[in-house]
């Protein structure tokens, strides 16, 4: 993990923390432009409590690694551009004026504030920034620690699951097996009743048949006992 130190002699380290812009408001509110998105000078200076003679140092001696972060320059027909849409602004926020500079701007975004927060050594505000970017990559790198340890333990038990599945492939094979069977014997099964069903339903036309005809003779028995009847009366 890198230091404080580390932090303000490297511009390589520097570079690794210029996406974390967002600790700016967390540390001190950074008020803005009215286009949202600059910052001049003075009031880089009243974020990080200190003159604008030490900002503009600071700038001056980091000079290019500041200009790869944000920091413009406006001059002629881009300054007056620029201030003719600040004063817009301005105006329709319901402020009476705003500030025109004389021949040029400086202007820094919230990359460039946090990059002189990582270069300014004699401000607290600049040292709590740079505490609260370290104390959050050590809190990110403890859960990124806790995270590798549970992927780890997790690796470790589907190794376990992956032998015990090679073990239980045989059974489930032989499981298998034996469900055709039983399919095989319930398919005869339903074959056998369906024989059977058919069966019944000619035992029952049978029977039908039967009865029609026991009625048929029982009729026929009536009738011949009737005239024997009469008979033996005469």
């Amino acid at each position: 993990m890198p230091t404080e130190v580390a932090l303000l002699e490297s511009r390589a380290l520097r570079g690794e923390q210029m996406g974390r812009v967002d600790v700016l408001d967390k540390v001190k509110s950074l008020v803005m432009l009215p286009d949202g998105i600059h910052v001049r000078t003075e009031d880089v200076a009243r974020y990080f409590e200190v003159s604008t003679e030490t900002v503009k140092k600071v700038t001056q001696r980091h000079r290019a690694e500041v200009e790869e972060n944000g920091l413009i320059l406006l001059r002629g027909a881009e300054l007056r551009i620029f201030q003719r849409d600040m004063v817009y602004l301005w105006e329709k926020e319901g402020r009476e004026s705003y500030p025109q500079a004389a021949t040029q701007l400086t202007l820094y975004t919230r990359r460039t504030v946090l990059n002189i927060a990582l270069l300014l050594r004699d401000s607290d505000i600049a040292r709590c920034v740079r505490t609260y970017l370290l104390d959050a990559e050590e809190s990110l790198r403890t859960q990124y620690a806790s995270l590798d340890h549970r992927v780890t333990r997790i690796e470790s038990c589907l190794t376990g699951v992956g032998s015990a599945l090679q073990e239980l492939g045989p059974v489930l094979v032989r499981m298998s097996e034996r469900l055709d069977s039983l399919d095989r014997k319930v398919e005869m099964t339903h074959q056998v009743v369906g024989a059977m069903s058919l069966r019944l339903t000619d035992v029952q036309q049978d029977v039908g048949r039967l009865d029609g005809r026991m009625d048929t003779f029982a009729g026929q028995l009536k009738d011949l006992c009737r005239r024997n009847g009469q008979r033996g009366q005469r």
